[in-house]
């Protein structure tokens, strides 16, 4: 019993994410192919659309890796990159997005619209209660009610 729970718990310990780069795909410089690493996971494989194309084995997510390790091979920075790439896929490409302010407006209109639409509740109530009162009915209206009501 014991034995077979030392068993699992190697198992559930020993179990790492597989990272989909192929042996061929690796570049010889450590520290480039560190930059690949880095600059691949954070690329949205366009086929799986929620993993990066580090994670990716699709054939796309292959073709994106290649690209990014040539291009830091012909000596880019890692934002000449991440922009050639972009400039190709759009930036739905990032799977961190860059702060501007279309994107700002992007996220900021839900926020936006639920204050908008507070402020239309309070300035509503405020009008509703602001409205005067009827005054109250005089005795002949009274008398007319009561006409009216004892006739039915």
């Amino acid at each position: 019993m014991i034995r077979r729970l030392l068993v699992l718990l190697a198992f559930l310990f020993a179990a790492q994410p597989v990272l989909a780069v192929n042996p061929d795909e690796v570049l010889k410089d450590p520290a480039l192919e560190a930059r690949a690493r880095s600059l691949s996971a954070n690329l949205r494989c366009m086929v799986c659309q929620n993993q990066s194309i580090d994670d990716s084995n699709a054939d796309l997510a292959r073709d994106l890796r290649v690209l990014v390790r040539e291009r830091l091979v012909k000596g880019e920075t890692d934002e000449q990159v991440i922009d050639y790439v972009v400039s190709r896929y759009g930036e739905y490409v990032l799977l961190k997005p860059r702060v501007s302010v279309q994107n700002l407006v992007l996220w900021g209109a839900p926020a936006g619209l639920f204050v908008v639409g507070i402020l239309v509740l309070i300035v509503y109530s405020r009008r509703r209660t602001a409205t005067p009162n009827a005054a109250p009915l005089s005795d002949a209206e009274k008398a007319e009610i009561a006409r009216l009501l004892d006739k039915s």
